[in-house]
């Protein structure tokens, strides 16, 4: 159990505050039209290349690392299991925003991943394809439809969730091998969260 005040993290770890939201009712969606030149594709068993190469596009700015760690086996297990949804959110027919949707807790449905390729940000493209997560979720009419994001992750990501109608119900501190020493991830990766060694 944590005591209030600070805690060390030892060197060759990051520590990031993780919040958890959920959602339990489908808010009003109101259309929205994607932006010119995107669109979104279903990705039935994903090559793991592909998957991986959108992964560290959309995520490496941030420091994500968890599908990183997982040997071709693993993340296969998870990207070819039918209770698994991955969407690729494409630029001119280039993959440029990854949405994933976990249905193996069901009647919980996890965001698994949701991000957009740096160049996308801001630009309308994050609500448009959050619009399509809210909606396929909901088709499946689950108990609680739910995601955690952290401060390894975009500074309004937990801003966005709650505009897109999703609420905090829990906070958590994780800590973790920081990537960059295992060569998971560029050194100058996050330069906000610098290496400690």
């Amino acid at each position: 159990m944590l005591t209030d005040g600070y805690h060390d993290v030892p060197p060759g770890k990051v520590a990031a505050v993780v919040t958890c939201l959920e959602m339990l009712a489908p808010p009003p969606l109101p259309p929205l039209v994607g932006p010119p030149g995107l669109s979104i594709r279903r990705v039935e068993q994903p090559s793991l290349e592909e998957y991986r190469a959108l992964y560290r596009l959309v995520g490496e700015p941030w420091l994500w690392f968890s599908r990183l760690r997982l040997s071709d086996a693993e993340l296969a297990a998870i990207l070819h299991h039918p209770a698994v949804d991955v969407f690729f959110l494409e630029h001119d027919g280039q993959p440029q925003g990854l949405l994933e949707l976990d249905r193996r807790g069901f009647p919980e449905i996890e965001l698994a991943f949701f991000g957009l390729a740096p160049g996308l940000i801001g630009l309308g493209a994050g609500r448009w394809l959050m619009a399509h997560a809210i909606a396929e979720a909901w088709r499946h009419h689950p108990a609680r439809f739910w995601v955690h994001t952290c401060t390894l992750d975009h500074p309004r990501a937990v801003e966005f969730y709650l505009k897109s109608g999703f609420r905090a119900f829990e906070r958590r501190v994780e800590i973790a091998d920081d990537p960059r020493l295992a060569g998971q991830a560029p050194l100058d990766a996050l330069p906000s969260h610098p290496v400690i060694r």
